[in-house]
């Protein structure tokens, strides 16, 4: 994203219109889904990002507010086969109502195909999904699981999902647990942003928990973060 002023000096509007706001626990009660969606509205995130599952309650607080609605597709893992991928994303997307839309669909790429070199195959999963989702006027974010990745892989995958109409490239899940969890770094982030050149917008998730970060990442030209429930509050200021 091209900053018109360095983050310090944006408003907390400003800031929060970059925020993703995770609302992704599996083992939350519908209870706690409703107190997060509605804080993320609060703080004026540029979208609450939810399980489909909550997809009724997200519309139904989603209305009449600023915040958007960002729903997740064949996640956490992304191994699914690319038809059942293409059928999750029009399912959510039929749900579309008059009370709020869905923004954004954010999917896991199939990542045990970067890691063995088959960029066709990556590219026409994700392609596949894109249509579907483009065709309901919405937009998708593809999730690359850096952390299973080397720089090198991280690169020419972000490259190959923009060629494949992905309008968000993205770092992490969140929930990835076969090695070291370091999400949106700086170094990873430069290595999307570089490799995209602005061909379509990067996301980082993962790991973002200080507003140091957060600030850093934006002045960087950065153009969304995934930000889990606790740590909106943070990186907004609101909790030092």
């Amino acid at each position: 994203m091209k900053l018109t002023k360095p983050a310090e000096h944006m408003t907390v509007s400003e800031l929060a219109g970059y925020i993703d706001h995770s609302v992704l626990k599996p083992q939350f009660t519908l209870q706690e889904v409703r107190e997060q969606i509605t804080a993320g509205i609060r703080f004026g995130c540029k979208t609450v990002c939810i399980n489909p599952a909550n997809l009724p309650v997200a519309q139904e607080l989603c209305k009449g507010s600023a915040t958007g609605i960002c729903v997740t597709c064949d996640f956490p893992f992304g191994a699914s086969s690319t038809e059942s991928k293409v059928a999750q994303a029009e399912i959510i997307l039929r749900n579309n109502t008059k009370i709020h839309t869905v923004d954004e669909i954010d999917m896991v790429s199939n990542y045990g195909l970067i890691r063995s070199g088959e960029w066709t195959a990556f590219g026409n999963d994700i392609k596949a999904v894109a249509d579907a989702v483009h065709k309901s006027g919405a937009s998708i974010k593809v999730i690359l699981e850096t952390d299973a990745l080397t720089l090198d892989e991280i690169a020419k995958a972000s490259d190959a999902a923009c060629t494949a109409g992905a309008d968000f490239v993205k770092t992490s899940t969140g929930f990835y647990t076969e090695g070291e969890v370091k999400g949106a770094t700086t170094e990873v982030v430069k290595v999307m942003l570089d490799a995209v050149h602005g061909r379509c917008k990067v996301k980082g998730a993962g790991c973002i928990r200080t507003q140091e970060h957060f600030f850093e990442l934006i002045n960087m030209g950065i153009d969304r973060m995934g930000i889990g429930y606790r740590s909106t509050p943070v990186v907004l200021g609101y909790m030092q």
